[in-house]
């Protein structure tokens, strides 16, 4: 099999290597953590003159019909940069629901807004209580004078606080957790009866815990009562963006703790030439490469299977979990305490890697689905 890159490819993926390099380099990323909104509206729009954030669409929408190929070689820059604008929680996930199922009018209205740099949206989909269960949804939709009203909490919304619209999951029939019964509606974020906290995640990304009371629906978002497969899907693609963000991170990771053992002294002797360390770099350097391997796999699979293979999927989140773990702890421990300063980009890669570990499903959550699936 061919593993090379096409032309297209190669280009897309020099043209995210040239902006992580020369515009978004460690310092640039702290002066945005540092500001009101957390991310840059200025990169944003790069993002969209540079036709990114229209890699995630068909071309019958107007986009460029990436695939999860394609997807995996920008996130996979992403991550060596730690870049927060809201690419997944836009694009890939929001973006992706009204692409899946959004009748011509939604995707008309929204579609060309997002891939302009024009729109911010959100998904709201988790809940206190669900841990990483889709189908657990207590926050309500019912009927008031013939139009359903949203009634409940979602919490860990990445880009809630900044979103001009949400797409929300709600329970329109059955119980807490039926798989059936979950629909999906587009509201309006800004309405009086949204409530919205923002903050900051550890690792730096924006999220926000939204509650609604009896908030309208501007729409609803395919079929009544069917939504949890799309949701299934689009959490899964969304699940690899993010596996292809870690590889990234893992790389510069390894990349600094090697240049730091190369002119730290310690008993008058680089920290490089002693050997236990090295076995410890070699380690880095070999999950580095083996969670590369299974995200290619993964993609590809994903590919063929029309962006949706599970059981590889799992697969790949468990391994690039794991992986995570070991090369961000072995990165802080081998620079030590400066490690974790704020100064040092290994910490906030160690943050950024901690946290893909637990999002859109736990390492252990995907090693025992990997393990349920046939």
């Amino acid at each position: 099999m061919d593993f090379s890159l096409s032309s297209e490819q190669q280009m897309i993926q020099d043209s995210v290597s040239r902006f992580i390099l020369n515009d978004y380099d460690f310092d640039t990323r702290r002066k945005i953590l540092g500001s009101t909104a957390g991310f840059s509206q200025e990169n944003w729009n790069v993002f969209a003159e540079l036709g990114w954030l229209m890699l995630p669409f068909a071309e019958e929408d107007g986009g460029l019909s990436g695939s999860m190929v394609d997807l995996a070689l920008v996130m996979e820059e992403f991550g060596k940069g730690m870049v927060v604008e809201p690419f997944v929680a836009t694009a890939v996930m929001a973006g992706g629901l009204i692409a899946t199922t959004g009748n011509q009018q939604q995707k008309d209205n929204y579609l060309p807004r997002i891939m302009a740099g024009e729109l911010q949206m959100a998904f709201a989909y988790a809940e206190p209580q669900s841990r990483y269960h889709l189908n657990n949804v207590t926050c309500s939709a019912t009927k008031v004078d013939g139009e359903f009203v949203i009634t409940g909490q979602k919490s860990v919304v990445l880009n809630g606080n900044h979103a001009e619209t949400l797409i929300v999951a709600a329970r329109t029939s059955g119980d807490t957790n039926d798989k059936d019964g979950i629909s999906l509606f587009l509201v309006d974020a800004n309405h009086p009866s949204v409530k919205r906290q923002g903050y900051a995640n550890v690792d730096g990304h924006q999220a926000a815990d939204i509650w609604f009371e009896k908030t309208p629906n501007i729409g609803l978002l395919g079929e009544l009562n069917r939504a949890l497969p799309v949701i299934d899907h689009i959490i899964d693609k969304a699940t690899l963006a993010i596996c292809a963000e870690a590889v990234g991170a893992m790389q510069i990771a390894h990349e600094r703790t090697l240049e730091y053992a190369k002119t730290r002294k310690q008993f008058g002797r680089t920290i490089g030439s002693f050997q236990a360390l090295q076995h410890r770099m070699v380690n880095m350097f070999m999950e580095h490469q083996q969670a590369k391997s299974i995200l290619l796999m993964a993609a590809l699979k994903m590919d063929i299977n029309h962006g949706s293979d599970a059981k590889a999927l799992s697969a790949a989140k468990s391994r690039i979990g794991k992986a995570a773990n070991l090369v961000g702890r072995e990165a802080i421990q081998i620079h030590g305490g400066i490690g974790m300063t704020d100064e040092i980009d290994v910490g906030h890669i160690f943050k950024r890697l901690t946290t893909i570990q637990f999002l859109f499903g736990s390492t252990d959550v995907h090693t025992r689905r990997f393990a349920s699936l046939k």
